[in-house]
């Protein structure tokens, strides 16, 4: 799939197309450490049923770059919101169905939270994926804790070296972690770890990874929306939440209660037999609730 550079907002974002460009739009996000091709069995089925598809390579992955050097290298959560916002100006989208897991899922959340007129629909994997950043500082359980241990680590130099060094050996690990019962292949890993590459990839992870437990400063230049996120703002759009019954970094239980985050019409289904990689682990049920929350008529 070749993909096209659109200037949006701080970066040159490359983005993969699908579809008529006059249907109705679906953006479908990738998390860390994944890429673009997470979607390759979501995207396809979609644009058959008529969709405009836009699967954009998130800031730090593949070849999307930052237009100027003194741009923040930030991953925080406002700012892959005003991303994805700028995105849709740029490409003239004025309403889409947004779909996402791990920081694509915050990105779409933040949108649907903060622009719900932008949104027709909301597919979130893992929950309502807004972080309360003031209440970091809480210690989670000790085994929460422990599957958070790449967070620690990149809070520390010799964490970020690691990363630098060998960051393909470092996500493979994680893969292996978050979705344990996934036949990953190398050939397929290899696609993906491809985006690992670029040459942001590290400080805007370091960054996010440290911004989210107030432990990095944010970029200036998205205060104001992170000043928004600060109060958990409900999510009014018409949300799916689908979450893998065997996600080994945030499992099933950490959604239970998200229901009272979604004030719009709402509904959670647990995935069996998948992992964190949800949209290439089980592509089906993501086809069917975004085409439910574009096709059906509002």
């Amino acid at each position: 799939m070749t993909h096209i550079m659109v200037t949006a907002g701080v970066l040159d974002v490359a983005v993969e197309l699908h579809g008529p460009a006059d249907g109705p739009a679906a953006i479908l996000l990738h998390g860390f450490p994944d890429d673009v091709r997470t979607w390759d069995g979501v995207a396809p089925a979609l644009a058959a049923q008529g969709l405009r598809v836009v699967v954009p390579y998130l800031r730090g992955y593949g070849p999307t770059r930052y237009r100027d050097p003194s741009t923040p290298r930030s991953g925080q959560q406002a700012a892959l919101g005003a991303d994805l916002l700028a995105l849709m100006d740029a490409l003239g989208i004025g309403q889409a169905a947004l779909a996402g897991y791990d920081w694509g899922g915050r990105a779409a959340c933040i949108v649907a939270a903060l622009w719900p007129e932008r949104v027709r629909g909301l597919v979130s994997a893992t929950g309502y994926n807004i972080q309360d950043i003031a209440g970091s500082a809480r210690p989670a359980s000790p085994e929460a804790e422990a599957r958070y241990w790449y967070q620690w680590y990149l809070h520390t130099e010799r964490g970020v070296a690691a990363l630098e060094q060998d960051r393909a050996a470092f996500c493979r690990l994680l893969w292996r972690m978050w979705s344990p019962t996934y036949p990953l292949t190398d050939a397929e890993y290899a696609r993906t770890a491809a985006s690992f590459d670029n040459p942001d990839f590290v400080a805007t992870v370091v960054q996010s990874y440290r911004h989210r437990h107030r432990a990095a400063a944010g970029d200036p230049a998205v205060q104001h929306i992170e000043d928004r996120l600060a109060a958990l703002p409900p999510i009014t759009v018409p949300s799916v939440v689908l979450h893998g019954a065997e996600d080994g970094v945030d499992p099933p239980a950490n959604s239970e209660g998200s229901a009272r985050r979604f004030t719009g019409p709402f509904r959670r289904e647990v995935v069996p037999g998948v992992g964190h990689f949800m949209p290439r682990e089980a592509p089906q049920p993501w086809i069917a609730s975004i085409a439910e929350l574009t096709l059906t008529p509002p």
